[in-house]
């Protein structure tokens, strides 16, 4: 099995010479005098975080980020805390709490190592890197919508034994939370759906991504864990992202058969 390294659309570099963010670990990160300040701006999005779901409930629009972020569930949208942060980062997207108190850049660090909303700190570094890259990057297995998904089983949409609930019912924050409490963070399984820039993309009709990605972190997956992952993606091209004291790479695997020596 060969190792492939994948480069990026930005000039040809390759990933593997990139850096994320140049931090040995989550806790230097977050503790270090460093963290970005907020880029004020005069129109943002604002957002009230739910900890019973584990995502912000989009309350103001602005901007045009909204055709490629966020999911649809009735007539609200809501963002994982990937989204929220990297939004918060930027400048987009202010964020709240119950009490209407604003969320700080730290708080949010915070959340996301704690690793309690589906999305672990280097899963949130493979995602900053490809969004801050133009791709369009969703939560694996989470639907943008779920129109054209009424009355299909739950395997159909890409979340197996989570029951489907329509959007007449308005369960929308019920099936988030399920999802979120049936992921492992701990194990090699598909983190993203990753599309290519589209300024024609729409959540009703995504498409298939352009690859399936998966984060690793520590030893690389075995021969097993890789093949168990390509059926899951049903022919969809698989890449890995890796993270490691806060630099990111790509890699895929191909196999390769050796020439018989005479």
């Amino acid at each position: 099995m060969e190792v492939e390294g994948w480069e990026n659309s930005s000039g040809g570099t390759s990933d593997l010479e990139v850096y994320a963010q140049d931090t040995n670990d989550e806790e230097n990160y977050l503790t270090s005098g460093d963290i970005p300040k907020l880029q004020f701006r005069k129109n943002i999005s604002r957002g009230s975080w739910d900890d019973e779901v584990g995502m912000t409930e989009v309350v103001k629009k602005k901007g045009g980020m909204w055709t490629t972020t966020g999911i649809v569930r009735g007539n609200k949208m809501y963002c994982s805390i990937e989204e929220t942060l990297f939004l918060a980062e930027r400048g987009e997207l202010s964020v709240l709490d119950a009490d209407g108190s604003s969320i700080s850049l730290e708080d949010l660090y915070t959340k996301v190592a704690k690793a309690t909303s589906g999305c672990c700190w280097e899963s949130f570094e493979v995602y900053r890197h490809l969004r801050s890259l133009g791709y369009i990057v969703q939560r694996h297995g989470l639907p943008w919508t779920m129109k054209g998904t009424k009355n299909e089983s739950a395997s159909a949409v890409g979340i197996p034994q989570i029951k489907v609930i329509t959007e007449q019912n308005c369960g929308g924050p019920c099936l988030i939370n399920e999802l979120l409490n049936n992921m492992r963070i701990e194990e090699v399984r598909p983190a993203f759906d990753v599309f290519l820039p589209n300024s024609k993309f729409r959540k009703s009709s995504p498409g298939n991504p352009s690859f399936v990605l998966c984060v690793t972190s520590g030893h690389p997956p075995s021969k097993s864990q890789i093949e168990d992952l390509e059926r899951q993606c049903n022919g969809i091209p698989l890449k890995f992202g890796h993270v490691e004291h806060g630099r990111v790479s790509f890699f895929s695997f191909n196999k390769v058969e050796l020439p018989v020596l005479p």
